[in-house]
């Protein structure tokens, strides 16, 4: 919710790029420690992703300030749709091409999770299903801006007590605001977007954040099987 995203193209290499930089009317809310705060984030992000080199991990150009004191960094463009888009338009997904999305992810977060780096924002938005050259339903991880840096000497950016993350498909452990999060926060977020692919539905359907946030704390989810109407392997239904 920081940032917007620009296509642009490479004077000399003329080559496609998205450029994402803080919305003009974000730093204008905030103020003093506020503003140094929402770019210390954007560079956060910025400098956690460059250290990524699993290949379903957006490509980072560049990033850096203008003159106007705006933070930018410029990354691949990518061509295909997002798998909320990707649900919504052609609906649930046949288990073997989930089973084959997922293990691409699975393949960025492992990279992620070996520098100590925590997505915390796992979701249908934040991973791409693109063309790459001849290969199609190529997935790719976006958007590492709420990441939580284990071993770093930052003060934690969120604030005490804070919940960062979507609602739909947040992990117990982030709703709670917990101090101490890994690796697994990440994969129940996958779980949460595999069951919309399987079923084009999310894991619970309640009304408010903190409704939604109580369900994952107390709720049983109905298996993906008994939601859809495509078949569910046994050993799927249970991951």
């Amino acid at each position: 919710g920081m940032g917007e995203v620009w296509r642009a193209r490479h004077r000399m290499l003329t080559r496609d790029a998205a450029i994402k930089l803080i919305k003009p009317d974000v730093l204008g809310r905030v103020s003093g420690g506020g503003s140094a705060l929402i770019q210390r984030r954007f560079e956060q992000e910025a400098k956690a992703t460059a250290l990524l080199r699993s290949p379903h991990t957006i490509g980072l150009y560049d990033f850096g300030v203008t003159e106007s004191g705006v933070f930018y960094y410029v990354m691949e463009l990518l061509d295909g749709i997002d798998l909320e888009t990707l649900v919504r338009k052609f609906g649930p997904q046949p288990a073997e091409r989930v089973v084959y999305i997922l293990r691409q992810v699975c393949r960025s977060l492992a990279d992620a999770h070996n520098h100590g780096l925590i997505h915390r924002d796992i979701k249908p938005t934040n991973i791409f299903l693109c063309r790459m050259g001849n290969e199609y339903d190529y997935a790719k991880v976006l958007d590492f801006g709420l990441v939580k840096v284990l071993e770093s000497n930052e003060p934690q950016m969120t604030g005490t007590n804070a919940t960062t993350g979507t609602p739909a498909y947040m992990a117990p452990e982030l709703a709670m605001a917990a101090p101490d999060i890994d690796g697994r926060t990440d994969l129940y977020g996958l779980g949460c977007v595999a069951y919309w692919l399987l079923t084009g539905s999310m894991v619970f359907e309640e009304k408010g954040s903190a409704a939604m946030m109580l369900a994952h704390l107390q709720k049983v989810p109905v298996p993906p099987s008994q939601r859809t109407e495509l078949n569910v392997p046994e050993s799927l239904d249970r991951a």
